[in-house]
């Protein structure tokens, strides 16, 4: 799914604090959330059918 040649980019997670690492460059005034946080922020999955 990812290209593992990706270049990736430090980041703090703007709900938890933790350092994380993100696959593009974050935006100065844009949240960044981990992985673990960015499950909490994602909209809910709707059925497809």
């Amino acid at each position: 799914m990812y290209n593992r040649d990706r270049e990736m980019h430090k980041a703090t997670c703007a709900d938890c604090k933790k350092e994380c690492e993100v696959p593009f460059k974050p935006t100065e005034g844009r949240p960044v959330y981990c992985k673990d946080c960015f499950q909490k922020h994602r909209p809910a999955q709707r059925d497809r059918y």
